[in-house]
């Protein structure tokens, strides 16, 4: 089973995220440089806990989704992530997401790049109890999988996603190829380090019995 993060490991959202911090920034705090650069520090976080890391105003939160609504047709996916997710499928994997984002934004996404069916389960951070690094989106996910801790992979871009993985006993695999802060997240100590989505499939045999 593989679990995923969406934001830097799917898809390529930093660009419109930026402009939908921007704008939501611009319309509910005011004049100035929108902080993005330490916003994005804290990604794979559910945005009302950065806000309140930052200490910005938990209003922002309503622009920003309704610009990340409106934005979503030129989120692009990574190259190579439709051909993995394929081949994942032809080798009996099952796979879920486990994201920052809000479970109903992110499934959006998802639809509006017609990638949702290629995933059995898409969770986002209001779904659960405590979002990452607190380890419950990771084990809701093995939870609707119906597989065990020791036959997971999850696979993120952030700190948060490798401390998640850790709390729920899940192999940690870290995404190289997005804008993540890729001396920090070696530091983090993943299972493995990755630079191209293909690079996956070198850790995800066939599964027994698939066709």
């Amino acid at each position: 089973m593989v679990i995923f993060d969406l934001d830097g490991v799917i898809v390529d959202s930093f660009p419109v995220m930026r402009e939908a911090f921007t704008i939501a920034y611009a319309e509910v705090v005011g004049d100035g440089e929108a902080p993005f650069d330490e916003y994005e520090r804290h990604l794979g976080r559910y945005f009302p806990d950065i806000m309140r890391i930052m200490g910005l105003p938990l209003e922002m939160e309503g622009p920003f989704v309704r610009e990340s609504y409106r934005l979503a047709g030129r989120v692009p996916l990574f190259p190579g992530v439709t051909p993995l997710l394929q081949e994942l499928r032809e080798r009996g994997f099952r796979t879920a997401i486990a994201t920052g984002k809000a479970g109903d934004r992110a499934r959006h996404l998802l639809d509006t790049l017609g990638v949702l069916h290629c995933f059995d389960h898409v969770l986002g951070s209001d779904e659960v109890a405590r979002a990452k690094p607190a380890p419950d989106i990771v084990l809701r996910a093995l939870e609707l999988l119906g597989a065990r801790p020791e036959e997971a992979l999850m696979v993120g871009d952030a700190v948060t996603d490798i401390a998640a993985a850790r709390g729920a006993g899940v192999d940690a695999v870290a995404a190289l190829w997005g804008e993540c802060d890729a001396a920090e997240l070696l530091t983090a100590d993943p299972d493995a380090a990755l630079h191209r989505p293909a690079e996956l499939l070198a850790l995800c045999p066939a599964v027994a019995g698939a066709v």
